[in-house]
């Protein structure tokens, strides 16, 4: 038994509108300091307040939102009382948003302990809605949390069927103009969802069409809204795909490249997209050499329209395919291309080991890895060696 899960998207041209529609009293913004900066907030607070809402503005998220940050949204969401939460941002402040509102209606939870299993009786007090201003983590169409334990400088990857969006808004007004680097490593951390959801353990038939078609929205919008954040068609494509492939993967779930992409980005900060994006082809070579692994890797570089006879020769298709996007978004391929050195990376190897080993994306892997194999992707993937093991 499975289950497909997806919030009420409104997509295209004006959907912010819709917040017209909303019924309630009271709405409270999570976001961060950039999104207030950009005007952002002022946007969604006027539009809410014009639909008669009293609106609150938590603002203080950072990039890996901390369970610090968490605990100091919920507590001000809980004097505020609200009946709509809104997510406004990247994956940080909607992450933030899902794990506020947990602690705002179940103040007895641990966020480090949310889960799938645990039944948290969530919209006794509030529903959420979540509006991406980047086109990559598609958090806006998941149940899944990441938050960062900054103690013990690990990410953790939570979650709970609960806390999908109620709605989703996803305006692309919000995207054009995107920094030329975050359309880069968010638009890789979509291709990242989309390849790995469709080729995990639990891949189904409902996520594999989603799955699929953000993955060829990808190599063919991307380069063009890297190269010009004003052509609006790729900007409101590949904001699609961003939720389109949140869909797919939120309903099948990752793999190894987000366990180590996690590990990486707890301790060394690496923007989450673009360290799960360097691990993707070495992850992809790695399963491939596995010839027990149904890795569907075939399957895909059919509808990619990549050459391949054979199901090593998809793999090899689809690595090349997406080092060659990688070129074209001026992405690092190595992890020694992120300015880390060889020193750092021994030092820190265990603590790198051992939270992606412990990393819940792992599960669903098609050929987990040892510790001593994770060790060895972390160590060709800082050379750029092609995996042979």
């Amino acid at each position: 038994m499975w289950f497909f899960n997806s919030p009420e998207i409104v997509f295209g041209e004006e959907s912010l509108n819709y917040i017209e529609q909303l019924e309630g009293k009271r709405a409270f913004i999570v976001t961060d300091p950039t999104i207030t900066e950009l005007g952002f907030t002022a946007r969604v607070k006027e539009a809410l307040q014009a639909t008669g809402f009293d609106v609150a503005v938590f603002d203080r998220v950072e990039p890996e939102p901390s369970l610090e940050t968490v605990r100091a949204g919920a507590t001000a969401m809980t004097e505020f009382q609200p009946d709509w939460i809104v997510g406004l941002g990247g994956g940080s402040p909607i992450d933030a948003a899902k794990a506020m509102w947990i602690l705002y209606e179940r103040p007895d939870i641990d966020p480090e302990g949310i889960n799938p299993i645990e039944r948290l009786n969530l919209r006794q007090k509030a529903r959420l809605l979540a509006i991406p201003t980047t086109s990559g983590t598609g958090s806006e169409a998941t149940w899944a949390i990441v938050l960062t334990n900054v103690a013990e400088r690990r990410k953790l990857a939570l979650g709970s069927r609960e806390v999908l969006p109620d709605i989703a808004i996803v305006d692309p007004s919000f995207v054009i103009g995107l920094p030329r680097r975050l359309t880069a490593d968010t638009g890789m951390d979509v291709l990242t969802h989309a390849i790995e959801g469709f080729t995990c353990l639990w891949s189904n038939d409902f996520s594999d069409g989603l799955c699929v078609k953000a993955a060829q929205m990808v190599f063919k919008y991307l380069p063009r809204s890297y190269k010009d954040g004003e052509d609006i068609e790729a900007r409101v494509k590949m904001h699609n795909a961003a939720s389109i492939a949140g869909l797919g993967f939120g309903n099948s779930l990752a793999s190894a490249a987000h366990a180590m992409g996690h590990a990486l980005g707890g301790i060394f900060h690496v923007p989450h997209g673009r360290a799960v994006g360097i691990f993707l082809p070495y992850t992809i070579e790695f399963f491939a050499r596995n010839e027990i692994c149904n890795t569907r890797y075939g399957e895909l570089a059919r509808m990619l329209d990549l050459p391949h006879s054979t199901e090593a020769e998809a793999a090899a298709s689809l690595v090349a395919a997406i080092r060659q996007l990688q070129l074209e978004l001026d992405q690092p391929q190595t992890i020694a291309a992120c300015g880390i050195s060889h020193q750092d990376l021994e030092r820190e190897m265990n603590l790198l080991v051992n939270n992606a080993s412990n990393d819940n994306s792992l599960l669903t892997s098609t050929r987990f890895p040892d510790d001593g194999e994770l060790r060895q992707l972390f160590e060709y993937a800082y050379d750029g060696k092609p995996i042979d093991f």
